[in-house]
């Protein structure tokens, strides 16, 4: 059965170090060390936890502001892509090429509410949309999903929803798309492969 954004809840009350501000992005059929060479990345050391990959990536921009640390786990055929207050993911320009003889979904939110959900396939973007906002909808298949849209949760043609679980949706549309489900226990217990990325 599908899930909806309520069924992820959890994330901004169990983890809200990251809930505030993330980037997450689930890619098919490449490995941690083939996407870290895809995105031209360098490799870091590798971290438990997902709490631990927020302090590195602060951390690493008091060190070097044009870098974004970036946490990496392979999820059956799927890399999964964390980054902490980045936006990588959802960066068109990085994000196509990136996705060359592949599937690239991933989802971002900042400190302003402010939110992309892109979905690329083969450099081809087939959606992108705000969650907030998912009446404006672009891509090569802006209405493909939008039964599956309605299901999970995102509000088309209602105005000041309640309850809004439109942030959550996005990991729900994720895991439609990918069949890969985000849980507490994968961000608090992998021990993820990290690499830095230039984003200026």
């Amino acid at each position: 059965m599908t899930k909806t954004g309520a069924d992820y809840a959890w994330f901004e009350d169990d983890f809200p170090d990251i809930a505030e501000a993330y980037c997450f992005t689930l890619v098919r059929d490449l490995s941690p060390t083939e996407l870290t060479s895809r995105l031209e990345a360098r490799p870091e050391a590798p971290l438990q936890g997902i709490s631990a990959v927020v302090e590195a990536t602060f951390a690493q921009y008091d060190l070097e502001q044009d870098r974004q640390l970036v946490a990496m786990t392979t999820v059956g055929t799927w890399t999964l892509l964390i980054e902490p207050n980045g936006y990588l993911g959802v960066t068109e320009e990085r994000a196509l090429p990136a996705s060359a003889g592949t599937s690239w979904v991933s989802h971002f939110t900042n400190i302003n509410a402010v939110g992309t959900f892109l979905w690329a396939e083969d450099q081809v973007l087939r959606l992108c949309f705000d969650p907030m906002f998912p009446d404006d909808r672009w891509g090569a298949e802006p209405d493909e999903l939008l039964d599956v849209m309605r299901r999970i949760g995102f509000h088309l043609e209602v105005e000041d929803p309640e309850p809004d679980f439109s942030p959550q949706a996005a990991f729900a549309l994720a895991e439609h798309l990918t069949g890969v489900a985000v849980t507490p226990a994968l961000l608090r217990d992998t021990t993820f492969t990290c690499a830095t990325v230039r984003i200026r």
